[in-house]
């Protein structure tokens, strides 16, 4: 009986020790994080922590499988776009990362663009510029939302543009009315200089028998 005991005693700590090991490894960052800086760390390791709450929601059913697929996709491909970033870049800088399927771009946009238009760098709705796609289960599409200063400077870009454009076309309509205005008058000028002249009555009168 004792011994049943100690091996169900025994039993518990491993599985304890099994279970800390398990939750220690989802929680440690990859070897390959330590070359980045602590900004991109921190994004990496909130992303491992979202990932643990989706897990968690699965084992207690609280999810179903197309939602846990989903999700647990979008967060490879947020990492997969973070880790390239950092890389190419070299800065401990991240931008506010949006990864979206097809069907999600409408959570995104007002009007969602078509897809295939989509070029690497394109800014979209002054809100949000493109970063490329990723196959991570399915594919996404990533952007980084631009901050409220971009925003405000692209949207001064556009005004400046706008108000120039309204500019050249009113200067256009003035030179054009000049234009008319002037060979106007010329045509005048030339009918009155080539306008037959009338004959005198009283020559035509003392001509006649």
């Amino acid at each position: 009986m004792k011994r049943v005991k100690s091996f169900r005693a025994l039993l518990l700590v491993l599985v304890s020790l099994w279970g800390a090991a398990g939750a220690s490894a989802q929680t440690a960052p990859d070897e390959t994080e330590t070359e980045f800086g602590p900004v991109v760390r921190a994004y990496l390791g909130y992303l491992r922590n979202e990932q643990e709450v989706v897990d968690d929601r699965a084992s207690r059913h609280e999810v179903n499988r197309a939602y846990y697929r989903r999700n647990s996709n979008r967060i490879r491909a947020l990492r997969q776009m973070a880790v390239q970033i950092a890389t190419e870049t070299g800065n401990d800088y991240l931008p506010e990362l949006e990864a979206a399927t097809r069907d999600e771009l409408k959570n995104l946009f007002e009007d969602p663009p078509r897809p295939g238009t989509f070029q690497v760098g394109d800014v979209l709705h002054n809100t949000f510029r493109f970063l490329g796609v990723v196959r991570a289960g399915e594919i996404f599409y990533l952007f980084a939302r631009l901050d409220p200063y971009e925003q405000a400077e692209l949207m001064q870009k556009e005004k400046e543009k706008a108000q120039g454009g309204s500019d050249a076309s009113q200067a256009t309509k003035r030179a054009t009315t000049t234009t008319t205005t002037t060979s106007t008058a010329s045509q005048g000028s030339a009918a009155e200089t080539t306008r037959p002249r009338r004959a005198n009555a009283s020559t035509t009168n003392s001509s006649v028998p």
